[in-house]
């Protein structure tokens, strides 16, 4: 029993009502309105949910005015700096840091899973060539529980942790199938004998002329942004995964829901919507125009990828990512790249402009994670599936917190309904 009491007093008279205050282990606290209908016929109403807290959760934590991200209580700097990709899933499923023993045990299970039923391969031809590559995604991970139905039983631990390990092992299967299929290249079937991220870069750029082997600096770029990317507290693809949970939807069918979320561009699509400005752009002679734009309220020009939603401060995985970013273009030798350049050009104005230091609008990590993909090459449209491939790993952590929580039920929000009243039919040859 909370020992905190939150009142609501009414300005008609009505009489006072008493709800319990919750506190979490770091953060605000939360009044418990659950029982609000019931006591006074009201709902509350919190468009885009900025003051509601759906769920209890111990995965990750984020303050946004202090620019402060932890995946169960460790900082992302350092997990980013110290752990790689199937390190930081492990905590993030799991709650605790592996020993060297999980770790190696972890790493294989999810090793000996990467591979795909062959009749999925069969699949992406239902698509055209050109679809888009979330299109293709959403599909064949929401086909997934046709062919793994023998692990969709959501009331079995043992069927939740099966599921587990095949999605995150398969994803980077399927993902980079989705890129083959889309580029016409022939699929690459994973190697057990590289680490995740080795293996994803393989299966996305190898080809059967010739040995790929992944380059050491670019492995650990993309590895550090599967890492910024796991996990980010109750976002708009994570609340879809867990409304979808709600009703008993199989693990495959929930991701499938979340991935179709983070297709849009003012969440996961966001990196691909900074290469498109860039485009726009053309020129870093055209920059001060387009700030001008950007400042001009009646302008209509939008800075793709600065500024977030939750940090009032520099997010914290864009610091990562930048330094990331500039040893890839370094060990690439593109810091002469007209877009690379660009896009350099447009960070330092950024971060150097009183407009935007006021506003708090420093770059993020759409910004650089962007500029990194289209360095190594990766089209555009597959910046959203390789995020959706990083972000997997929260959404089953999510769902599976949100089948143990005894405090769920189906999630069902409310209205405040504007529409017409009651009112009766008139037949056709009456109505004027």
């Amino acid at each position: 029993m909370s020992e905190k009491l939150a009142t609501l007093s009414f300005s008609d008279g009505k009489p006072s009502v008493d709800f319990p205050v919750f506190s979490g282990s770091v953060g605000p606290d939360v009044i418990d309105v659950r029982a609000l209908y019931a006591k006074t016929g009201m709902f509350t109403y919190d468009p885009g949910f900025m003051s509601t807290a759906s769920c209890r959760s111990s995965i990750t934590y984020i303050d946004g005015d202090e620019g402060i991200l932890q995946y169960r209580g460790y900082p992302i700097e350092q997990l980013a700096e110290s752990c790689d990709f199937l390190e930081v899933a492990y905590l993030i499923l799991n709650g605790e840091l592996p020993n060297p023993q999980q770790k190696t045990a972890f790493d294989d299970i999810v090793t000996k899973h990467s591979m795909v039923h062959e009749q999925l391969s069969r699949f992406y031809s239902g698509f055209r060539r050109d679809a888009h590559p979330m299109a293709v995604l959403c599909g064949v991970v929401g086909a997934l529980s046709a062919f793994y139905h023998d692990s969709i039983n959501i009331h079995d631990e043992r069927s939740r942790e099966i599921s587990a390990f095949r999605l995150i092992a398969k994803l980077p299967t399927i993902t980079a199938m989705t890129y083959k299929y889309n580029m016409g290249q022939p699929f690459m079937y994973p190697k057990n004998k590289l680490s995740y991220t080795d293996n994803f870069l393989y299966m996305m750029f190898g080809t059967p002329c010739e040995e790929y082997v992944p380059n050491p600096v670019i492995s650990r770029a993309i590895d550090r942004i599967l890492i910024l990317h796991a996990d980010h507290e109750q976002n708009a693809s994570t609340s879809t995964v867990r409304l979808a949970g709600s009703t008993g939807a199989n693990p495959f069918a929930c991701i499938s829901a979340g991935i179709a979320s983070l297709w849009g561009p003012a969440h996961g699509g966001a990196n691909e919507a900074v290469l498109k400005m860039l485009d726009e752009i053309g020129d870093v002679k055209n920059i001060p125009a387009f700030i001008k734009r950007v400042k001009d309220k009646d302008g209509h020009a939008m800075l793709m990828g600065f500024g977030h939603r939750v940090y009032k401060n520099y997010d914290p995985r864009a610091k990562i990512i930048q330094r990331t970013c500039h040893e890839v273009l370094e060990e690439l030798d593109m810091k002469d790249n007209k877009l690379i350049k660009l896009a350099m050009a447009l960070e330092k104005i950024a971060l150097e402009d009183d407009y935007f230091i006021k506003r708090k609008l420093y770059p993020n990590v759409d910004f650089y994670s962007g500029i990194v993909y289209k360095a190594l090459g990766i089209p555009v449209s597959m910046f959203t599936a390789i995020f959706a491939l990083a972000r997997t790993v929260g959404w089953i952590a999510q769902w599976k917190e949100l089948i143990a929580d005894t405090d769920q039920k189906i999630g069902r929000p409310r209205q405040l309904f504007t529409g017409a009243t009651r009112r009766d039919l008139v037949p056709m040859a009456k109505r004027k």
